[in-house]
């Protein structure tokens, strides 16, 4: 199945994407519906409200996840580029809830930032509560996979050695359009690329992961406890701006397109926060 959250005149709802149509499944949102028993079932069989795809407006995916862990440092090739070594154990930061954007919303670029980057990265949304668990107990916790992209603010990211600052700018983390449930696609081998003005940036397959989705949340588990509607950004692949000679970040006016085989894409405009409306 393909889930996700959509902007009505009365709200946001969680929805079935069905052929061209996105079918109302009872509730607000995905973050909400997830935490319900038999979440699985339910969203097959629900027949509420239908929505023509085509004027769909999607809100993040899940708006309001309790945790939202995101791993730094998780393809070989970033590693390298970024001339790091290969870490023993994840890398890991959190971002907030209000950092989170829908597939195609506006990226607003922060005055107090010029060297906004793009990380195109596979999502991870936890379907089961799950805690200190073995691998295969946190395969099994996962509902499904989604795009994410982990937009960068470095001057701010590396003002110190911890990067939550450069990560949790308010509004700057697309993520959707869809859940793709876990049955439906095969996580481990799939292409994924971001553009900017239609010029790839970034071009990887999740195989060059060095810890996959399901090691990730095994070792999460093990100091918290997960919860269905939380959200895993599991890193970036090589070709992110700051790591190219000379370097290259996002202006105003762009377009970032950023697209996994199977899950749909982002496609969000730039725009520079002195040109946003007050």
């Amino acid at each position: 199945m393909k889930l996700a959250t959509i902007r009505t005149a009365f709200g946001t709802a969680a929805v079935r994407i069905e052929d061209e149509q996105a079918v109302e499944i009872g509730a607000a949102d995905l973050s909400e519906f997830l935490r319900r028993d038999g979440w699985q079932d339910r969203a097959a069989a629900a027949a509420g409200a239908r929505h023509p795809l085509g004027g769909v407006v999607y809100a993040p995916l899940v708006p309001s996840p309790g945790k939202i862990i995101c791993v730094g440092l998780n393809y070989r090739s970033h590693i390298l580029e970024m001339g790091r070594e290969l870490p023993a154990y994840p890398t890991l930061f959190a971002k907030f809830a209000n950092a989170l954007l829908g597939a195609n919303d506006d990226v607003v670029l922060p005055s107090v930032s010029d060297q906004v980057d793009w990380e195109a990265e596979l999502g991870v949304v936890i379907g089961t509560q799950v805690r200190r668990a073995p691998v295969r107990q946190a395969a099994a916790a996962i509902a499904g996979y989604t795009i994410v992209n982990d937009v960068s603010m470095r001057d701010w990211q590396w003002r110190t050695g911890e990067w939550l600052q450069g990560k949790s700018f308010e509004a700057s983390t697309p993520v959707g359009p869809w859940l793709v449930t876990k049955d439906e696609t095969d996580a481990s081998r799939l292409d994924l690329r971001c553009e900017v003005d239609g010029e790839v940036r970034q071009r990887a397959s999740t195989s060059d992961l060095l810890f996959p989705p399901a090691d990730i949340v095994a070792y999460v588990s093990q100091f918290t406890t997960l919860e269905p509607g939380d959200l895993i950004a599991t890193g970036t692949p090589g070709g992110v701006g700051a790591g190219r000679e000379p370097q290259l970040f996002l202006r105003h006016g762009q377009t970032m397109v950023t697209a996994i085989e199977g899950l749909g894409q982002l496609s969000n405009y730039c725009v520079a926060e002195s040109a946003v409306p007050r």
